[in-house]
């Protein structure tokens, strides 16, 4: 699966940073979206047994794959839950019973099997040009840059303190900034006792099966959208995340496994998992290694991460959401600050695709919705058109000999 050499001895500064980097994927995505997941459980009426279940399905779920897909393509494969589906699922399990909402979540995830296995998805994602997923990648992340800075507002004694501490950093040790801000502001908040872990218990979750049924009416509007939201909120905007930091491994084991993963565990609750596409960015960059070769631990370790909070149920979960939310945004942005000004670089790189990358940029950081289908996808959208139109010819399959892996080891020196 892999395309980047990885056999190379390992010391702690080798593993530290890409397992730091995982930790905070799983933290900015416990403390950003989680909450969707409790929203949507309490819209459905389930009972705490069945929401436990779902947190335990769903995080085991996630971690188990994304840390063997790690292992097996020796490539940072992040997972993680469907957000954009979680959000549509607030308001779609009001109105459908549960049984018929698992049965929903079941056909979904077959779909994604046979998507993986058929290969079609690798086929198209072959055809997107690299300024164009860089422009797409930029955009999409844009607003995680902005959330650090405009964070000031909401908490301007923290957000300032790890934006200076960051700088500070990145001039005296550079490839410690990330975890120098996540330590910092750690104790910035236990000191200031914002973050109360007093009443911590571990409780081991249990997981609860429920019997799917299956509906026509649950097939179109569960079903259906769930899969496409999925598709193009979270597969597409993930596995250009991988192809804009130089790794090729095949889409099609990544939608199969993840697909197959979702189809084990929807019947404990699971909705759907994928591979991540924001959280994902702090594990592929130079953020988590220098060396490309050796970000694959960080899969690792956030699988870890993920199959630890999976067990413990709803008490490691509420943990990580109990953190500020100027915290989470500064943080990530932060994290996130070198991917996207490398997207950047990228996007405007090659003057033949500059203006079409500019558009698919603008168009991603627009955020536009429509027919329920989120911004990512509608700027993929609007920069093919823009390529086609601005070069008189459609793509060709061109992003595979774009991004080598001798290209990669030089953009990361």
């Amino acid at each position: 699966m892999s395309s980047i050499p990885t056999r190379s001895s390992l010391s702690w500064n080798d593993l530290s940073h890409p397992i730091v980097a995982g930790l905070i994927s799983v933290i900015v995505n416990y403390g950003g979206t989680f909450i969707l997941v409790f929203q949507a459980a309490k819209a459905a009426q389930l009972s705490p047994e069945l929401t436990a279940s779902w947190v335990w399905s769903i995080s085991i779920g996630v971690g188990v794959t994304g840390l063997m897909l790690s292992w097996m393509s020796r490539e940072p494969i992040i997972t993680a839950w469907s957000t954009p589906a979680a959000a549509f699922l607030v308001t779609a399990l009001a109105t459908t019973p549960y049984a018929e909402a698992i049965g929903a979540y079941l056909v979904s995830a077959a779909a994604f099997v046979l998507l993986g296995l058929s290969g079609w998805f690798e086929r198209v994602i072959r055809l997107i040009p690299p300024g164009v997923a860089a422009g797409l990648l930029a955009g999409i992340l844009l607003q995680f840059g902005i959330g650090a800075f405009g964070a000031m507002s909401m908490d301007p004694l923290l957000t300032g303190l790890l934006i200076t501490a960051y700088l500070v950093f990145k001039r005296c040790a550079a490839r410690y900034a990330v975890v120098g801000i996540l330590l910092l502001g750690l104790v910035f908040l236990l000191v200031q006792d914002r973050v109360d872990l007093s009443g911590l218990s571990l409780k081991l979750a249990a997981p609860v099966f429920t019997a799917p049924a299956f509906s026509l009416n649950a097939l179109l509007s569960v079903a259906l959208p769930l899969f496409l939201i999925t598709l193009t909120g979270q597969y597409m905007p993930g596995i250009l995340v991988l192809r804009n930091d130089g790794y090729r491994t095949s889409a099609n084991p990544i939608v199969t496994m993840t697909g197959l993963g979702s189809l084990l565990m929807a019947p404990f609750g699971s909705h759907a998992f994928n591979i991540a596409a924001i959280t994902a960015a702090i594990c592929t960059g130079r953020e988590a290694h220098e060396d490309p070769s050796k970000r694959w631990i960080a899969g690792i370790s956030a699988g870890v991460c993920y199959i630890l909070v999976g067990v413990f149920g709803l008490t490691l979960a509420a943990v990580f959401m109990a953190f500020p939310a100027s915290f989470i945004t500064t943080l990530a942005g932060l994290a996130l600050l070198g991917t996207i000004g490398g997207s950047l670089a990228s996007a405007m790189a090659d003057a033949r695709t500059r203006e079409a990358s500019l558009i698919t940029f603008l168009a991603a950081a627009a955020n536009i919705t429509l027919l329920g289908i989120g911004g990512a996808f509608w700027g993929l959208v609007i920069g093919l058109i823009a390529y086609a139109v601005l070069n008189g010819r459609m793509p060709q399959k061109t992003l595979h000999s774009a991004l080598t892996p001798t290209a990669v080891n030089k953009r990361s020196k």
